[in-house]
């Protein structure tokens, strides 16, 4: 318990008459409301705000204090409601994100919208909350005084750099009050970004749904339009000026104004409450006792369930031929956090149950957490069908390495390792699950919905047709929440008793079981020829794949490839391998590895640059590659290779930079400043695999354009640039859109969102399915396809030279999906498979990006001060360039967490205060360069962005590190204890 709450709970009596009875009324104001609770006294304040009051604008993250996702306003000081009592509320005044609002966006909201201050959104609210308390006595607030009073809130997506920006810049948007001089979205009605009311409310296709105790649901397609001013200084684009404009996100309204549902926020009022038994031991045999005496003991519990209940297949995973993964284990458990058991039971009985006499008994089995334990002789197999506990491997062989190598002029051999990296996504998983007739309907936050219909499906032993997945919000994924974690247990039970059933992981319970970054063992040597030209490299890396295959197969296959980095590379041999361990799943997680290798691969590159004598910008420059270049796999890169154009934007840059740093290192002997640099590329979508997507757009009797969008957004953009693609390829104006988000029963299949293949994949659907949708248009209207299409109301007008035709739309038929015009289409990358040597096209398209990491290192001390970093990534075509810049410092954040503070140690991080990850002071100001070097495969020339982002930081990092003290940490993250040794050792060795 932390000490604030501690002294609040001792505080109490004083606080409560009549403290010792089981519940009490509090009466206190909320958002200038009087309100009055029955409640037990020591019952969170966040619960009551979310669970009596349904203010779940205010969120929870961590139950801690720890991630400052429920911050609110009590009497104007900024709180953290999980920390407070509801009894140390009587009296008080409570603000939450809900009451910032009157009647329009408050100033502070309308310049998180114009600045992209909010992505997933999870976090926004309480940033928004601590900001106006911030504002209310600075109106003019400096960056450190805005990093001082947002500091205890973490954000994981946006890098905060566009938060601080808006917070200083909130004053602009004072006294804003004409919605026609400033509207970045369309007026009231005209727009929904989701089809089915709020997101997390569920109309049924057959039967009414659940009531929810925080609203009903409003029955498909219909939506009370926000009637919110807001006030802002940019409109929406024009027809066909949508493609490079930066509107206002379309989903941004309710991230703002706390509206958004997340898993949890929408938990139907008669929902079974349902807890997870799970496993205390990396390996342990188990056996239950009397779970039915047991449950008879605890009043409320409606059923105890296991692995004996599940009625359909009990195995599910992302990719079919490898799936080994129990829904609930069965007789023993593989890793710490295994699911075991399920209690369901009534919602206030299950608040507080203890689950430590709970009927089961534990053998503790031996155990490995690492690869070398699990390969070595005699080691007992995690998986009996898999010898040596290897999962899989990869490999890409060209030329002749060794000969390359033992010819080179100069070489450069090393070995890096890395550590678990926990996604730390600030909403832990959360949903519910009920019955529709004989439909299960399962609504959670996820990354791939048709996946976890499909897994769902087979577990519980229903027709894929018979399960329904509606994704929430996604308060941030990462990768994580591709695979499937609630999804199938919550089914369970609402199948089991009929039952609307709930569950939302705790903090502990998400780190615990949930896939991590996988750690690797890298090894490798890089040969160079006198002029500097790379000859040959041989590179192996060992990842740890934990329990579960997961995407451990992706991770073997997709580093190989990726290993070279982006440059020409004639003589090359990569493997990758994924071993099993009693660890944590290691998963997908923003880069599927390719991080890990290009930290191997650039670290070498600064080492034969140093012996070259070369540059090491002009190194990276010499090795790139062209149009014209074969990559490793032999796949010949025609055009939109923007590599080079990255770096070259870099060169001033790095002048500047490293003569600053030669200047400050003349005069100071105590902190040095390092400069480095890095590079990246990555294949957009899945490895020589099929990776379709599919788009449907139509136009509705009432002159609404319906994008059926099933890509799911976790905050990187898709709903706005998809429509943005769409809109432009159609010729009709972005403001005529409307939504019908992913829903496996609604929406067609657009795919995972991962492997940043949503802007060139689906969005290349988007652009193929607005086109063919203009076709049938123009056909219909016997026009050529230089007419300029326009909506008027309810009426199509189409302009071609002199001439113009106006369509009464709802004079026209409708067909069964509500269109009087419509269009489907689906586009999957051309790839071609790998051979036995890795040889093929594995990728349609890559993306490229390098860094420069500017910072000081205390050598006293092995602290690192970042100062600055310089991005330059080549998007293709920037669709929409504010999402872009975002996506950029988001993922340089998450670089910088890898480079210098977070590792997941099984049993000892397992919580947002013990795993550090940057705060909003870690990150330093950062300077975005977009390259638009189109590829004719992407929509628009578009390219993906979303991992590539995040790959050349650490290298950066590690290498700006080197360059400041001499020494390279071979083991990441560089905490000050592995550099302070690094730099003890190079001293010792003098």
């Amino acid at each position: 318990m932390s000490q604030v709450r501690s002294e609040a709970i001792e505080a109490l009596p004083d606080l409560v008459p009549g403290f010792g009875l089981e519940r009490a009324d509090i009466a206190f104001a909320v958002n200038g409301a009087a309100v009055s609770v029955n409640v037990p006294p020591l019952r969170r304040l966040s619960q009551v705000l979310r669970d009596e009051l349904q203010l779940t604008g205010t969120k929870v993250g961590c139950d801690a204090g720890d991630c400052g996702a429920c911050t609110v306003l009590v009497d104007g000081d900024a709180v953290c409601a999980c920390l407070m009592p509801a009894a140390s509320a009587a009296g008080t005044s409570v603000t939450t994100v809900e009451g910032l609002a009157n009647g329009r966006l408050s100033a502070l909201q309308a310049s998180f919208l114009a600045h992209g201050a909010a992505q997933c959104g999870i976090c926004t609210p309480a940033l928004l909350v601590a900001g106006t308390a911030l504002l209310e006595t600075k109106s003019n607030p400096t960056e450190v005084e805005v990093q001082d009073a947002l500091g205890g809130i973490l954000c994981r997506c946006t890098g905060y750099r566009k938060i601080i920006a808006a917070v200083m810049d909130a004053g602009r948007f004072a006294g804003e009050t004409s919605m026609d001089r400033a509207a970045p979205h369309p007026p009231a009605g005209t727009f929904s970004p989701y089809s089915d009311g709020e997101k997390g409310q569920v109309p049924a296709l057959a039967t009414p749904s659940p009531r929810s105790s925080r609203g009903e649901g409003k029955g498909e397609g219909q939506r009370q339009p926000h009637s919110l001013d807001l006030g802002l200084d940019r409109k929406m684009p024009s027809s066909g000026n949508a493609v490079g404009a930066s509107p206002v996100r379309l989903d941004g309204i309710p991230k703002v104004t706390g509206a958004e549902k997340f898993g949890g926020d929408s938990f139907p009022a008669d929902a079974l409450a349902v807890l997870v038994v799970r496993s205390p031991h990396y390996h342990a045999g188990f056996a239950f006792g009397d779970l039915d005496g047991w449950a008879k003991k605890h009043p409320g519990i409606v059923g105890v369930f296991t692995a004996a209940d599940i009625p359909g297949k009990n195995c599910f995973g992302v990719i079919g031929p490898f799936a080994d993964q129990p829904a609930l284990a069965e007789g023993f458990a593989r890793l710490r956090g295994e699911a075991v058991a399920l209690v369901a039971g009534e919602r206030e009985a299950m608040l507080d149950l203890d689950l430590s006499d709970f009927p089961v008994r534990w053998t503790e089995l031996p155990h490995f957490l690492q690869p070398g334990d699990a390969q070595a002789e005699g080691a007992a197999l995690i998986h009996a069908n898999r010898p040596d506990n290897l999962l899989t491997k990869g490999f890409v062989e060209r030329g002749d390495p060794e000969a390359a190598l033992a010819g080179a002029a100069f070489t450069a051999t090393g070995a890096i390792d890395t550590s678990y990296v926990e996604h730390a996504y600030i909403e832990p998983e959360a949903g519910h699950a009920y019955m529709d007739g004989d439909t299960l309907v399962v609504v959670a936050c996820t990354q791939a919905p048709y996946m976890d219909r499909d897994d769902t499906a087979k577990v519980l032993g229903l027709a894929v047709d018979k399960v329904r997945i509606v994704p929430t919000a996604t308060g941030g994924g990462f990768g994580s929440k591709l695979d499937v974690s609630l999804q199938p247990l919550i089914g369970l039970v609402a199948l089991k008793t009929g039952r609307p059933s709930a569950l939302a992981y705790t903090r502990n319970e998400s780190m615990m079981s949930t896939t991590k970054r996988h750690p690797s063992e890298m090894k490798a040597t890089i040969g160079v020829d006198a002029e500097g030209r790379v000859t040959g490299m041989v590179f192996t890396g060992d990842f740890n794949t934990g329990a579960y295959a997961s995407w451990g197969p992706t991770v073997a296959n997709r580093v190989p490839v990726h290993a070279s980095g982006p440059y020409a590379t004639p003589n090359y041999r990569a493997e990758g391998r994924a071993i099993h361990t009693n660890g944590p799943i290691s998963g997908a997680f923003r880069g599927f590895g390719v991080p890990q290798a290009t930290i191997m691969q650039e670290t070498l590159y600064d080492e034969l640059a140093g012996k070259l004598s070369m540059d090491r910008l002009d190194f990276r420059l010499k090795n790139c590659l062209r149009n014209g270049s074969e990559t490793v796999t032999g796949q010949r890169l025609e055009s939109g290779v923007g590599i080079f154009e990255c770096l070259d934007a870099l060169r001033p840059h790095w002048a500047r930079a490293t003569a600053d740093a030669d200047t400050f290192n003349s005069s100071n002997t105590s902190k040095k400043r390092g400069v480095g640099i890095a590079s990246c590329w990555y294949g957009c979508g899945n490895t020589s695999l099929p990776n379709p997507s599919t788009i449907r757009v139509g136009i509705a009797p009432a002159g609404e354009v319906i994008l059926h969008q099933g890509a799911v957004d976790i905050g990187q953009g898709s709903n706005t640039v998809i429509t943005q693609i769409c809109a432009d390829a159609l010729g009709l104006p972005l403001e005529r859109f409307r939504l019908k988000s992913a829903d496996t029963a609604i929406s067609p299949d657009a795919g995972k969102t991962s492997a940043s293949r949503q802007t060139f994949v689906t969005g290349k659907a988007a652009e193929k399915a607005g086109r063919a949708l203009r076709e049938k248009i123009l056909r219909f209207a016997n026009v050529s396809e230089n007419a300029a299409l326009q909506l008027d109301g309810a009426a199509l007008v189409i302009r071609e030279g002199e001439a113009t035709r106006r369509i009464d739309l709802a004079a026209l038929d409708v067909d069964a999906g509500g269109f009087v015009f419509r269009a489907e289409e689906t586009y999957d990358p051309p790839t071609l498979p790998l051979d036995a040597k890795g040889q093929g096209k594995p990728y349609a398209l890559y993306g490229y990006g390098a860094q420069i990491a500017e910072l000081e290192v205390d050598l006293k001390l092995g602290t690192v001060k970042l100062l600055k970093i310089t991005a330059a990534h080549d998007v293709g075509k920037a669709i929409n360039p504010l999402l872009v810049e975002g996506q950029i410092e988001g993922g340089i954040a998450q670089g910088i967490g890898m480079a210098l503070m977070e590792e997941y140690i099984p049993g000892r991080t397992e919580n947002l205060h013990d795993y550090l990850i940057p705060t909003i002071g870690d990150v330093p100001p950062i300077e975005h360069i977009l390259i638009e070097v189109p590829d004719p495969e992407g929509p628009f020339g578009a390219k993906g962005l979303g991992e590539h982002v995040l790959i050349p930081t650490a290298p950066a990092i590690l290498n700006a590190i080197r360059h400041a003290t001499g020494v390279l940490v071979t083991k990441v993250p560089a905490t000050p204890t592995r550099i302070r040794a690094a730099i003890r050792e190079k001293e010792a060795g003098r």
